[in-house]
C-alpha cells in the first residue's frame, strides 16, 4: 500500500484532539483495513450504520448508474424517479397508515424535521398552544439543538443546555437499574405509563405536542429493550390526549433488531417514525421520517406546505444507495438472518460473559446488544467514572482488530459502562465467534489496567 501522511498531521478538526487515527484505506465486507494492512471486525456497524457491510457490489452499482443519469436536483425544482421508488418502497413497508416519506441527511436532521412537523400539525389542526414535547432520559436522538433537546443524554446537553428548548423528560425504561423486586416486568412498564399519565396532566395534556423515544434505546444507555405492554400503553395514553407518538427508530430500525421496523415487535403504530442509519448504510448520508396520512392530509387542507427544508433533500444518490440497501434486505431475506445471528450472538456473549464477575447485564434485540459493566454485581455498584472503563475497552478492541461502541454515563449520564455491539446484518458464524473471543479479550485487558482496589471483591 502506498504511503499515507499521518493522522496528527491533519487538518481536519477531529471528535478528539490530540488523538492519532489510523487511516482507513480499503473495506472487506465486516472489515475495515488501515493503511499499514491491519484489519478491524466492524462489531459495532461504526455506529450501528454498516447494516450490509462494507463494499456491497449491488449498492455500489446502483450508486454508480444513479451518478450517470442525475447526481443532484434540488427539489425546489424537481423530484427524481429514485426518490419516488424509494418512497413508495418505504411507505409499502412501515407500518399501518403511514402515506409519505420525508428525506433528509440523516437521523439529526430527520429528528429535527419530526419535531417541527410535529408542531406544524398541531398549528394546522387549530391547536398552536400545543408547544412542549416530552422526552425520556438517557435518551440520545441527535447532535443538533432541537434533537439535543429532546434527547436525555446529560454529557452531550451539559455545555450548550442555554440554547435549547424546555422539555420535560420523564423515566427512562431501565428494567435491569429500575424495577422494583416486587414488580413483574408488565407492572414496571405500566409504573412508567403512569409516570408519562401524571406528567402530561401536570402540563396540561392540551399543551403537549408529542411524546418522544427510541423504541430500544441505542447509544446513551445500551440496547435497552422495552418491557411487554410498555410502549402500547404510551401509545394509548398519547391517543387518548391527541399528543403525537414520535418513535426515532435512527439506530434500532430498519432491520437491526430483527423486524424492519423496531415497533412492529411491540404491536405499536407511532404517528411519526423516524430512521436513517440502516436505511441507507452508509453507503451515503440519508435519513427519513415515515408520516402517518392525518398528519400530511392537516398539511394540504391548510398550508398546503412543509415550512422546511435543506439542500440536500432527497439527495438521488442516496437515494438510489438506500433502494439498494433495502433490496439487498429483502431478496437475500436478511431480516431472518438478523433474527438467526442474533440469537448466535446473544448465545456466544452468554457462554463467554454471563458468569463474568464484572458484566452486569447482557441485553439487545437482534443485532443490537449490549454489556453492562459493573464493579460489584451484587450490588449493580458502576466503576469508577474517573477510569473511564468504556474507552479502555475501545482501547483494546482496537488493538486487537476489533470496531465495538462503549460509553459511560449509562446510568444518569456521568455513572456506568456500557458496550453496544451492531455487526452487519451479512455476519458470519466465524465472525460472531471472532467477535465475542476478542470482545472478551479486551474487557478483560481493560479491567487488568485499574487499581486492583476496583476489581479485587469480585475475584
Amino acid at each position: 500500500m502506498r504511503d499515507t501522511p499521518p493522522v496528527t498531521d491533519s487538518h481536519i478538526l477531529h471528535r478528539r484532539l490530540g488523538h492519532t487515527l489510523p487511516l482507513a484505506v480499503a473495506t472487506d465486507g465486516a472489515w475495515l483495513i488501515d493503511q499499514q494492512g491491519k484489519r478491524y471486525l466492524d462489531a459495532s456497524g461504526g455506529a450501528a450504520v454498516s447494516c450490509l457491510g462494507h463494499g456491497h457490489p449491488d449498492v455500489l452499482a446502483a450508486m454508480h448508474a444513479q451518478i450517470d443519469r442525475v447526481a443532484y436536483a434540488h427539489t425546489s425544482f424537481f423530484s427524481t424517479e429514485v426518490a419516488e421508488q424509494l418512497a413508495d418502497r418505504l411507505v409499502a413497508t412501515a407500518p399501518a397508515g403511514t402515506s409519505h416519506a420525508y428525506f433528509v441527511s440523516g437521523g439529526s436532521e430527520a429528528v429535527e424535521a419530526a419535531l417541527k412537523m410535529a408542531r406544524q400539525y398541531c398549528v394546522e389542526i387549530g391547536q398552536p398552544q400545543r408547544q412542549k414535547f416530552v422526552a425520556r432520559r438517557q435518551s440520545y436522538h441527535g447532535n443538533t439543538l432541537g434533537a439535543l433537546a429532546v434527547g436525555g443524554n446529560a454529557w452531550r446537553r451539559a455545555q450548550f443546555a442555554p440554547l435549547l428548548i424546555d422539555v420535560e423528560h420523564v423515566s427512562p425504561c431501565y428494567e435491569y437499574r429500575d424495577r422494583r423486586a416486587d414488580e413483574s416486568a408488565a407492572q414496571y412498564g405500566q409504573r412508567l405509563v403512569q409516570e408519562l399519565a401524571e406528567t402530561f396532566e401536570r402540563l396540561g395534556p392540551e399543551n403537549v405536542i408529542g411524546f418522544v423515544a427510541e423504541t430500544v434505546v441505542g447509544a446513551t444507555s445500551g440496547a435497552l429493550t422495552p418491557v411487554p405492554g410498555y410502549l402500547a400503553g404510551v401509545r394509548e395514553l398519547c391517543t387518548r390526549h391527541g399528543i403525537l407518538l414520535i418513535l426515532d427508530e435512527v439506530m434500532c430500525g430498519m432491520g437491526r433488531t430483527g423486524t424492519l421496523h423496531a415497533c412492529e415487535a411491540e404491536g405499536v403504530v407511532p404517528d411519526l417514525l423516524v430512521v436513517a442509519k440502516g436505511l441507507g448504510g452508509g453507503y451515503q448520508p440519508i435519513g427519513a421520517v415515515l408520516a402517518q396520512k392525518p398528519i400530511v392530509d392537516a398539511f394540504e387542507r391548510g398550508s398546503g406546505l412543509f415550512q422546511h427544508g435543506h439542500t440536500y433533500l432527497g439527495h438521488p444518490v442516496a437515494c438510489a444507495a438506500a433502494l439498494a440497501v433495502q433490496q439487498v434486505i429483502e431478496r437475500d431475506d436478511l431480516l431472518t438472518a438478523v433474527r438467526r445471528q442474533g440469537e448466535g450472538l446473544a448465545a456466544r456473549l452468554l457462554q463467554a460473559l454471563a458468569m463474568h464477575p464484572h458484566v452486569g447485564d447482557l441485553r439487545g434485540r437482534g443485532l443490537f446488544r449490549a454489556i453492562e459493566l459493573v464493579a460489584d454485581r451484587s450490588t449493580r455498584e458502576p466503576f469508577d467514572p474517573a477510569l473511564k472503563l468504556h474507552a479502555r475497552i475501545k482501547a483494546q478492541a482496537m488493538a486487537r482488530g476489533l470496531m465495538v461502541y462503549p460509553m459511560g454515563g449509562t446510568i444518569d449520564g456521568r455513572r456506568g459502562d456500557h458496550v453496544l455491539l451492531a455487526p452487519p446484518f451479512i455476519v458470519s458464524d466465524a465472525e460472531l465467534d471472532l467477535l465475542v473471543e476478542r470482545l472478551a479479550q479486551a474487557i478483560n485487558a481493560a479491567l487488568s489496567e485499574l487499581p486492583p482496589t476496583q476489581t479485587q471483591t469480585q475475584r
